[in-house]
């Protein structure tokens, strides 16, 4: 071949890739600006004009002929149709997770460019979710299915926006970083290295529909797994909305599965299926019974009955008893990180505290849904809990304690007024009152207590006692308070310092439980690694053998 024509087919090649490059940036703005991978418009969904969500399975959407009729939180209207699997169609969902080696989609040793590919997929999506049609789209999707303001909304989408720009570029590769050791002789070193699982499933909870699937799906994705999906039938069309963005954004069509069913299907897909590692996240009782079944091979983020303890030392009362009240009742309560248990120092209940707490529960309004539908509790099941909580000697109602005036929450959910009940510290650590007065309760009702200087071993015994240990807060800028609060404690994510909250998942730091092997973090590179991928150790042993070598003696 002549220069000439060499240099030509150079250019025509260099050429070919930068208009191909560049109609690719055209339909990507295209797409920012028409929201073209969404099927449905928020606004419009309604008892009139239903949506539909479908499942995806080895690179094709489909719609099985059974179908699962969601009513509006907010007026009981059937205003969701979802297209759900029963037990004799997870046959496709099984062969899918079975094309999926136990080595990965891709590992260091495998087909490393994907690493690259979720890196720019990651960079496209995270940049998608920062235009304000997109967001605002999606922060209406969130608040028809699972209501709450939209401050809350919107603050959701954010989180997920800046975990996906986390991850652009090269981050994704550099989550399998190795490492090297030096042998015991020339030629011989020894790497450990990130190793994916393979076929893994996720399962999800409706309080944060796009949050927390999105941060355990592409944590799942970055390590070389090929993940299976389901998220809770009432929310689920937020994550299918999300799917077709990220497929726009350039994820393979057949690189994850989604299913919709229910939870005896599910667990029969994970029985025939085989996952080689499931992430839920739920309650805990359908966490320990997915443990057994599954032999362990499981992470978990269940149930969190968080507390918050007040230090003896008083600051800025009007900020402390705002935060209070966000980590309480924002969402309605609905946050596995939502503050459950109160301890206050004795100095705290001379301030204005349980006034200002009553004042701004007060404020909370079905209007703009800073308090809403409770999606896992009724009203009569809430209140009949305070009444228990109320029989015990001592124990006072603060405020709260009502169903919501002038509402239409159908009856299956939950409708209450912010709650807060009081409890002696004594009464709490009796055998007969702790597991009553521990009971989570998934909405806005919280337990308050108070302790005085010689009684910070008593919380410590309540703590002690309790199973689930997620969030924690250490409202004080006492030093030695912290650390002894913080030294006798466990809870994976634990804020101390006068700005403490419970409640608060951004993309900047671990969030996950301590204290239970079985613990999934979310959100950061240590919680991706651990919980989507395994160590493997690689030892290289390439000689030379010494010259003169001889076979030795048996040993």
């Amino acid at each position: 071949m002549s220069l000439l024509r060499l240099s030509k087919g150079i250019k025509q090649t260099v050429s070919s890739k930068a208009a191909s490059d560049y109609l690719s940036s055209l339909r990507f703005s295209r797409l920012i600006h028409s929201l073209g991978f969404a099927t449905v418009k928020a606004e419009e969904i309604s008892g009139s004009k239903p949506a539909e969500v479908q499942n995806l399975v080895q690179g094709k959407w489909i719609k099985p002929a059974n179908w699962n009729t969601i009513v509006d939180p907010l007026n009981g209207e059937s205003f969701i149709k979802v297209s759900e699997v029963d037990e004799s169609g997870i046959q496709p969902f099984v062969e899918s997770l079975s094309k999926c080696p136990k080595h990965g989609m891709h590992n260091p040793f495998k087909s490393p460019e994907r690493y690259l590919m979720y890196g720019d997929i990651s960079a496209k999506a995270g940049h998608m979710l920062a235009q304000p049609e997109v967001s605002d789209f999606f922060a209406k999707l969130i608040q028809r299915v699972a209501p709450k303001s939209y401050q809350q909304a919107v603050g959701e989408v954010y989180v997920t926006g800046k975990f996906l720009e986390n991850f652009s570029g090269d981050q994704v590769r550099f989550l399998a970083r190795s490492f090297g050791v030096p042998g015991n002789h020339l030629g011989q070193q020894s790497h450990g290295f990130r190793w994916p699982y393979g076929p893994v499933a996720i399962i999800t909870p409706f309080n944060f529909p796009l949050e927390i699937p999105l941060l355990q799906l592409m944590g799942a994705l970055y390590m070389g797994n090929k993940p299976v999906l389901k998220v809770d039938s009432k929310v689920c069309i937020v994550m299918e909305q999300m799917l077709r963005l990220l497929h726009d954004c350039g994820m393979p069509l057949d690189d994850v599965d989604f299913i919709n069913s229910d939870g005896k299907t599910m667990n029969k897909l994970l029985l025939e299926g085989k996952p080689r590692m499931t992430l839920f996240t739920g309650s805990s009782k359908v966490a320990n019974k997915l443990a057994d079944d599954l032999n362990g091979r499981i992470k978990l983020e269940d149930a969190g009955f968080d507390w918050k303890i007040l230090g003896p030392d008083v600051h800025e009362v009007d900020y402390v008893s705002w935060v209070c009240d966000q980590d309480a009742y924002a969402c309605s309560g609905q946050k596995c990180s939502a503050q459950s248990m109160l301890f206050m120092h004795e100095n705290w209940s001379k301030t204005s505290l349980l006034t200002q707490l009553t004042d701004l529960a007060a404020r909370r309004k079905l209007e703009d849904l800073t308090i809403g539908p409770v999606l896992t509790f009724t009203t009569e099941a809430m209140l009949d809990h305070m009444k228990k909580l109320l029989e015990i000697p001592g124990s006072k109602l603060l405020f709260g304690g009502e169903e919501l005036e002038n509402h239409t929450i159908p009856s299956i959910y939950g409708a209450i007024k912010p709650t807060a009940v009081f409890v002696p510290i004594q009464q709490i650590l009796k055998p007969q009152n702790y597991d009553l007065v521990t009971k989570e309760i998934f909405g806005p009702f919280q337990i308050i207590t108070e302790y005085k200087d010689n009684q910070l071993h008593l919380v410590l015994d309540v703590l002690e006692k309790m199973h689930a240990h997620l969030t924690a807060a250490v409202v004080s800028n006492d030093p030695l308070f912290i650390q002894d609060v913080i030294g006798k404690t466990v809870n994976g994510t634990t804020y101390a310092g006068l700005r403490a909250r419970t409640t608060g998942a951004p993309q900047n730091h671990w969030f996950g439980p301590a204290g239970d092997p079985r613990g999934a973090g979310i959100g950061t590179p240590e919680a991706i690694k651990l919980v989507w991928s395994c160590h493997r150790e690689v030892i290289y042993d390439v000689g030379p053998v010494p010259q003169k070598w001889q076979i030795p003696p048996s040993t």
